[in-house]
């Protein structure tokens, strides 16, 4: 017997609801990149890590913004009706999922960025150091083509 199917896959409108549903907490690096890049409205992309994890390197373009200072902070630094994208160290870490919950309880509507600041990174977008600088590593194989082709996924 597979294993794989030991447990049936889920009827597709089990199936539906439940992706839905996941695509509607989530988002990843390339599709936070691509809107970062064309300039599309209505979203705030928030790092919610330390000052110090902050100064190492973020997303070129977020706004810093601790967890433990949404609750005080965050009507100064996020419109009204923008959606909040969140993000923190990578996937081995829940502070994202910790600050989306708390945006969520301010009312704001939130996204989180799955794979947070390592995937950014590792696929190559831009980082803007502590200096300002801001800097593209080149895409880790594992992560993203290594050509100017997109996944398409």
């Amino acid at each position: 017997m597979s294993e794989t199917l030991r447990i049936p896959a889920a009827p597709a409108a089990a199936a539906i609801a439940h992706f839905s549903a996941r695509l509607a907490f989530e988002t990843d690096v390339s599709d936070v990149a691509a809107d970062l890049e064309r300039g599309a409205p209505g979203i705030v992309v928030v790092d919610t890590r330390n000052a110090d994890a902050w100064r190492q390197g973020h997303v070129a373009g977020a706004v810093h913004l601790p967890r433990v200072e949404i609750p005080r902070r965050a009507a100064g630094l996020v419109p009204a009706g923008a959606t909040v994208i969140v993000y923190c160290w990578g996937p081995g870490c829940n502070g994202a999922t910790k600050a989306a919950l708390a945006f969520a309880r301010l009312g704001h509507p939130v996204k989180e960025m799955i794979g947070g600041f390592e995937y950014w990174a590792r696929e190559g977008f831009p980082v803007e150091t502590g200096a300002g600088q801001v800097v593209r590593r080149s895409p880790d194989p594992l992560t993203a083509p290594v050509s100017d082709l997109s996944c398409a996924c």
